[in-house]
């Protein structure tokens, strides 16, 4: 009798237990979107103040913006590999510190492209990020091996880019935005998955937990902007 009395008990706190892991994990993952919203809203603020400030063509006709683009790869580069071992108000310092850098060499959108352009492709690229975002989060398909070939597809996209500078083709132009539209959609469900696993079997809200917190919301972050610039690239209207 007595054991029969206890087994509906443990199933009962084994549920409890699923289902406190599911709510943390949600939280979570709110929060890991909630940073990135910050960021975004950080690089467009600091992106249109810098346009009306006329600071933007001091950064675009000078060695600035290389200096700027340096500053932002050594920040990600720092986050990626110090996450674990720097305080979490370093690490939202560091955060923000990028999403205002960003936001400086971004100013030049403003002055390439029209506002009614700029205005639809955002609304394009956060539909196409929240739509691919979902399907990451719950598909029970396994993502992981697509890391590899997208992560070889932005080395693709950047030895692309830098050939085109020389060349100054735009039908090179129109395939690397194509393909940069399919690999950083394909990045942010693989992405979304990752964050959702790294999360899964969390019982606490610890500070290693904050800090994994601001490093997914830059990876999301990073997968937003650059899809926003490739679809720029089909949706802009220059001025």
């Amino acid at each position: 009798m007595n054991n029969y009395n206890s087994y509906p008990q443990e199933n009962t706190h084994n549920s409890q237990f699923v289902y406190q892991d599911v709510a943390l994990q949600q939280s979570l993952v709110q929060r890991v979107f909630l940073w990135m919203t910050m960021g975004l809203a950080i690089t467009g603020l600091t992106a249109y103040l810098t346009f009306e400030s006329n600071l933007y063509f001091n950064i675009a006709s000078s060695g600035m913006m290389w200096l700027l683009m340096l500053a932002e790869l050594g920040v990600v580069m720092f986050l990626s590999a110090r996450i674990q071992k720097i305080a979490f108000s370093t690490a939202t310092i560091l955060f923000g510190a990028y999403s205002i850098l960003n936001g400086l060499t971004l100013s030049v959108l403003f002055a390439a492209y029209t506002m009614e352009s700029l205005a639809l492709t955002f609304i394009v690229t956060a539909g196409t990020f929240g739509a691919t975002a979902l399907y990451g989060y719950v598909t029970k398909r396994d993502l992981s091996s697509m890391g590899s070939i997208l992560f070889m597809g932005v080395i693709g996209l950047i030895i692309a880019g830098v050939v085109n500078i020389f060349l100054g083709s735009s039908m090179l132009s129109l395939i690397t935005s194509a393909a940069g539209v399919i690999i950083f959609t394909g990045l942010t469900a693989w992405d979304m998955q990752k964050i959702k696993h790294l999360f899964s079997g969390v019982y606490a809200d610890s500070e290693e937990v904050k800090k994994l917190s601001v490093i997914g919301a830059l990876q999301l972050y990073l997968d937003f902007v650059n899809l926003f610039i490739y679809l720029l690239r089909f949706f802009g209207k220059r001025n």
